[in-house]
């Protein structure tokens, strides 16, 4: 081996080197596979006491329809209060109920309100969680690493989301869903672990500010803030146009190319090694010099790449085609988080990053709706292009009108706060 290849291998995981930002990653990683294998019985579970496709829905928006809602009080908590007691109490209660789910099944005495409720108060963990993970991530590691953590992060999130159900189906078959459940239950001892053990840098000052009001500056604070709202408008624009693709693979297995589970599997693997690249390459990244002209970039090839597989009828173009998605994704996505990350402040953090990904999240499910409306309408083919040249036209706008003030470096903005 070259001295290189250490060198270039050191660039990549070089957020590592930090000891808290390893723990957290650890812990993060073994709690977010658990959470997979757990929605790989859930999910069978619902539609097996209910044989109604609908409750499987209804189930996924009940875990995240208390994000939607809450998540915008989480971030000014987050701003005011201890952000890793405020993890670990998302830990404890998404810990007691999968535990709870756990015992009800393995005494025989689940009945799908249980599971829906449960998926709310899930989500009700999460929604304050979700913020103070966001606002405690960059405090583990310094500024100019926090584009790698980030995109280490996305890399864990989608290596749990190869091996989580992967584990999942294995103990569905052979040891039932009680212990799926339990097994994610006994994951988020891995975090809470992670949590007692890391040194917490930065702890939010008091406060006797009203709840509304901390809300109102942090609103006010992106609004102010160069390049701030332009990044929460981005960000919903991207996963309204460009994130759901994905979601309606079915039905290019089905309606184009003919094929079935097989295919749908293969086109998913090349999405998910196609995302794990992405975040390689962003890791691989060191300066942050011109990151939010590249974003757009990214955007733009992203757009022309979905138009591009909707009109492909040929599977081994598909399957390049999305491995390529896969890969603009996680890389654009990975630098829209840095950039929001370095732009805002510690004391405004909470608030800044809950808004932020209430934009992001908010895009998935509407484009996914407005998508299933008009597929019947005129078709999957010129739905799914449509909506890629419409993140195409959006982002080149962002690029030609507004490469001067809206997307100043995360350096500037870094040399503005210090001043």
């Amino acid at each position: 081996m070259s001295s290189s290849e250490p060198k270039f291998l050191a660039r990549i995981f070089r957020a590592f080197r930090y000891r808290d930002f390893r723990l957290m990653w650890i812990g993060a990683c073994v709690s977010t596979i658990g959470t997979f294998v757990q929605q790989f019985a859930q999910s069978w579970l619902v539609y097996d006491l209910t044989k109604d496709a609908f409750y499987l829905g209804l189930d996924l928006f009940l875990g995240q329809l208390p994000i939607i809602l809450l998540s915008l009080f989480g971030g000014v908590f987050a701003d005011r209060m201890d952000r890793r007691k405020m993890l670990l109490v998302s830990q404890y209660i998404q810990m007691t109920c999968a535990f709870l789910l756990a015992a009800l099944f393995a005494l025989h005495l689940v009945q799908v309100w249980h599971i829906l409720a449960l998926s709310f108060f899930v989500g009700v963990g999460q929604s304050f969680g979700g913020p103070a993970y966001s606002a405690l991530l960059p405090s583990l590691v310094d500024p100019e690493d926090l584009s790698n953590a980030i995109a280490m992060n996305s890399i864990q999130f989608n290596l749990a989301r190869i091996v989580g159900p992967a584990i999942g189906g294995i103990a569905y078959a052979t040891l039932g869903a009680t212990w799926c459940f339990t097994l994610n239950g006994a994951s988020f001892l891995a975090v809470i672990a992670s949590l007692l053990m890391i040194q917490v840098k930065f702890v939010p000052a008091k406060t006797t500010v009203s709840v509304l009001k901390s809300m109102k500056e942090g609103i006010q604070f992106i609004r102010c803030r160069d390049g701030m709202s332009a990044l929460v408008i981005l960000a919903f624009c991207t996963t309204l146009f460009g994130f759901s693709l994905n979601g309606f693979l079915p039905v290019f297995v089905r309606s184009v190319f003919n094929k079935g589970p097989e295919t749908y599997t293969l086109l998913l693997v090349c999405s998910g090694a196609g995302s794990i690249c992405g975040a390689l390459s962003v890791a691989a990244v060191e300066k942050m010099k011109g990151q939010g002209r590249l974003t757009l970039l990214i955007l733009v090839l992203l757009g022309l790449i979905i138009a591009g597989f909707a009109m492909s009828h040929w599977l081994p173009l598909s399957c390049v085609l999305l491995f390529f998605s896969g890969m603009a994704i996680m890389a654009s996505a990975s630098f829209m988080v840095s950039l929001a990350q370095l732009i805002t402040t510690d004391a405004m953090r909470g608030r800044v990053m809950s808004v932020y990904n209430l934009a992001f999240r908010a895009g998935i499910p509407l484009g996914s709706l407005a998508l299933g409306k008009l597929i019947p309408l005129i078709g999957v083919s010129k739905a799914l292009s449509g909506s890629g040249i419409a993140l195409t036209l959006v982002s080149l706008y962002f690029l030609l009108t507004n490469r001067e003030s809206t997307f100043r470096t995360a350096r500037q903005q870094q040399q503005q706060q210090e001043i």
